[in-house]
């Protein structure tokens, strides 16, 4: 139970992206960007001078700056630590009581730090739309399309992939700018993605569109 230690493995490439089944194209009025779950209680799992958290890191960091500059919002997840049983459900079944309510838990990377005008969301369970207003705050902007980065991307990044799809949100999965279990943990989450919800991307490409 608990968080496994992750040994380290290279970000998948642009060309080993799977081909995705959706059309959609990547617009800047329409975007949101999403940092998941990049705290460090969940951090603290990988080796963070080496791959894959370390360019990853870098970057979700690179891609937020863009996003920013572009007026595109910015949301982060991020869970409290000490929760309540009753609330924190069937995820103590899989993984136990979860982190502490201690900065060196609940924090997000200081290299990730919110700014001013981003959009920090409390996170209960995989899916970021489970229990918050994400969907309402980006309907507002007027945004349907969603770039979605962080840890884990088999787990709460692909849940939020599949939410995203069923609420008629367009996903966006940026595979270097995601991080996992492992390589083949990384790999299937692409796939299922490209294959049902969304369309993996490089951190690169979009930020040369913008």
């Amino acid at each position: 139970m608990g968080l496994p230690r992750i040994a380290p493995y290279d970000l998948p490439t642009a060309s080993e992206l799977p081909t995705p089944r959706a059309p959609w194209a990547f617009d800047p009025a329409r975007a949101a960007l999403l940092i998941h779950d990049m705290q460090g209680y969940f951090c603290a799992a990988f080796d963070a001078s080496a791959a894959p958290l370390s360019p990853a890191l870098a970057n979700i960091v690179r891609l937020a700056s863009a996003c920013r500059s572009a007026g595109i919002p910015v949301f982060y997840t991020a869970q409290h630590g000490n929760q309540d049983r009753r609330d924190r459900g069937l995820q103590a079944d899989l993984w136990g009581p979860g982190m502490q309510e201690i900065p060196e838990h609940t924090d997000i990377l200081p290299e990730l730090a919110p700014q001013d005008g981003d959009f920090r969301l409390v996170k209960h369970r995989y899916s970021a739309f489970q229990r918050s207003n994400l969907e309402t705050l980006m309907r507002v902007r007027g945004r349907d399309q969603l770039l979605i980065t962080g840890i884990y991307a088999h787990i709460g990044c692909l849940a939020t992939a599949a939410e995203a799809f069923q609420r008629d949100i367009e996903p966006f999965f940026v595979a270097d700018a995601l991080a996992d279990f492992s390589r083949e943990k990384h790999e299937m989450a692409l796939n299922w993605v490209a294959a049902c919800s969304g369309v993996p991307v490089m951190t690169q490409s979009l930020i040369d569109q913008l």
